[in-house]
């Protein structure tokens, strides 16, 4: 069985909540950044680029990069090696201006090996409404390295993709007029009335004034009309580091491809009896060839024999897994089964099939 990982979130007694932040729960509605795309070429290739027989849109877009520079090519004299077709990928942050940097990422799309050691050229970046926002160009810092020789390749991490830090430049704003709103809206990450009630609390006791209403579990809107003539950017810088004690529902997360369970500090089982066992069961071939004598009439034929074995563990028998009232004794009265964190996922589902365990069961 593949070695497994246990987490249990463990807090002893009960433990109240840690403050946050109301900026590390929430997002404010328009400061949002924009994702940018552009197609573009990455020359200085150590013979690691595109084969043009394979990836004809590199030779394409090369023969046009090259004409617009004024070099006539035809079709015959693009041979190169150190030419590799990418994807350009970035995010526009919210408020940049013309003139700012911004990193960019590149991604391979052809048969290029690597691209360590390329240069991307002057490539436009757009967004959703098909406008340009951004131009990058730099040489590629790619996370990968490759080697290979006539009967072997090795290749570690991923030589295919890049990064140019601040490769790109912003060449056009985003048009929002933030002085000029009148409200604004809270949308928290992880929606919750209690959590949601508490940020409306904060604000208004903060302010000593109605300034903030709750929406619903996730929406808190903000109305600037009552403080006057006040620029919402510092009302908002002093919002988002106000605190509270956010709430979260109970959760129980499985990984099966790790072996991984976290269970959150307010899951509770009730009371419940858990039995264990594992059931083996082998198979094996073992064919015998049965061949006649010599000169004698006959077939050699394949005999099939098969070897069935069943074994079961004892198991645990009847464990009692009492109602707790903190994760603490939870964890205690589980750990006491003795079982391994592979059992584990499956008791967890079994239990919660029974409806013992108060909370959501999610399964990765």
């Amino acid at each position: 069985m593949v070695s497994a990982i246990l987490i249990w979130l463990t807090l002893a007694g009960s433990v109240a909540a840690v403050p946050v932040r109301i900026k590390d729960l929430a997002d404010f509605d328009g400061v949002r950044g924009n994702d940018l795309v552009g197609y573009g070429l990455v020359v200085g290739l150590d013979g690691t680029g595109d084969g043009f027989r394979n990836a004809p849109f590199t030779e394409e877009m090369l023969a046009g990069l090259l004409e617009r520079l004024g070099v006539n090519v035809t079709d015959d004299a693009l041979r190169s090696k150190n030419v590799a077709a990418v994807i350009v990928t970035a995010t526009l942050p919210p408020f940049a201006r013309s003139g700012s940097r911004i990193d960019v990422n590149v991604s391979a799309i052809g048969d290029a090996g690597s691209l360590l050691g390329g240069t991307l050229v002057m490539t436009p970046l757009k967004a959703a409404d098909g406008n340009i926002y951004a131009v990058a160009q730099g040489s590629i810092i790619a996370g990968g390295a490759a080697a290979a020789g006539d009967a072997a390749r090795v290749v570690e991490g991923v030589p295919t993709t890049g990064k140019i830090p601040v490769g790109g430049r912003v060449e056009r704003e985003v048009e929002f007029d933030f002085a000029g709103i009148d409200n604004i809206r809270i949308a928290l990450r992880n929606a919750d009335f209690t959590t949601a009630t508490r940020v409306e609390d904060a604000i208004n006791r903060d302010f000593n004034r109605q300034l903030a209403i709750t929406q619903d579990s996730g929406t808190i809107v903000v109305n600037f009309r009552n403080l006057g003539d006040v620029n919402p950017a510092r009302v908002l810088g002093r919002i988002e580091n106000l605190t509270i004690e956010p709430e979260d529902r109970a959760k129980v997360v499985i990984d099966h491809k790790s072996g991984t369970i976290v269970v959150g500090e307010r899951v509770r089982i009730s009371r419940v009896a858990v039995s264990q066992g594992n059931l083996t069961l082998r198979v094996a071939e073992a064919p015998v060839v049965s061949q006649p004598n010599p000169f004698a009439q006959g077939e050699t034929v394949t005999v099939p024999r098969t070897a069935v074995d069943l074994q079961q563990e004892p198991g645990l028998g009847f464990v009692e897994v009492a109602g707790e009232t903190n994760l603490s004794d939870l964890v205690a009265g589980l750990n006491a089964l003795g079982v391994r964190p592979r059992d584990m996922i499956d008791i967890l589902k079994s239990i919660h099939a029974a409806g013992a365990l108060h909370a959501d069961l999610i399964v990765e």
